[in-house]
């Protein structure tokens, strides 16, 4: 079942972590793609109000979102319907979801404007590079990291997401307080996950062990497939200490 970050198609490859050098971290592999004609049409006309431009400077959260409020970070959105729901069931919290394949922004920005959400933007751009320079240090309320590319194979292994080196970039982003979220279908990249945020000093789990999948994630059409054959899907949510 393990979906690679397109949330409610089947896997392609999308968001998902590739490492190309020993020090450099990617959230994505590249994969082919088709933008259809009301993707398109939408990120003609919602693309310039919703998707922020790339640019190697901090943002200032309440000038983007006109207000101020708890701001979550969701790194590769798939195409979006997961997303869409959330940023829909928590009006109050703001929402930027990263992906750099254009179908799935396309795809998101469709479900923006007919939903009419307004506490979503879009980065269509590495989730790493936004991190490190468009994310202010102890900004994020949240960050939601949902089936990443679990990279089966034992020599792959290192490609994966979810290591120390990305964790600490994450936690040095988030609020005191605020929680990182990790879902995934394949076991052996849940019990990687568990140890590796579970040895991060400045994370403290909320469960004992895996936690219980929170109400505002919605289960997903891929997620729904699985779970009908009997396959497991694992929440993890942390929080960083005050």
């Amino acid at each position: 079942m393990t979906s690679p970050n397109e949330q409610d198609c089947p896997p392609e490859g999308s968001s998902n972590p590739e490492v190309a050098h020993p020090r450099s971290i990617r959230s994505f592999v590249m994969r082919a793609g088709r933008t259809t004609e009301g993707q398109a049409r939408a990120l003609s006309e919602l693309g310039p109000r919703f998707v922020l431009p790339y640019a190697a400077r901090q943002l200032d959260f309440p000038t983007v979102f006109g207000r101020n409020a708890p701001v979550v970070l969701e790194i590769g959105f798939g195409m979006g319907d997961a997303t869409a729901k959330i940023a829909e069931t928590l009006p109050d919290t703001d929402f930027i979801g990263c992906e750099v394949h254009e179908p799935g922004v396309g795809s998101l920005l469709k479900q923006i404007g007919e939903r009419g959400l307004n506490n979503l933007r879009i980065v269509q751009h590495d989730a790493v590079e936004v991190l490190e320079h468009m994310i202010p240090p102890g900004s994020l309320a949240g960050v939601h990291v949902y089936f990443p590319d679990p990279w089966h194979k034992k020599r792959h292994h290192k490609r994966r997401l979810i290591q120390q080196p990305f964790v600490a970039k994450l936690v040095e982003h988030l609020a005191p307080g605020g929680y990182l979220h990790c879902a995934t279908d394949w076991e052996p990249y849940a019990q990687q996950m568990l140890e590796v945020l579970g040895a991060d000093p400045s994370l403290a789990n909320t469960a004992q062990g895996y936690a219980e999948k929170p109400a505002y994630r919605p289960l997903t059409k891929f997620e729904n497939r699985g779970l009908r054959l009997g396959h497991g899907v694992w929440d993890l949510v942390f929080r960083k200490r005050g």
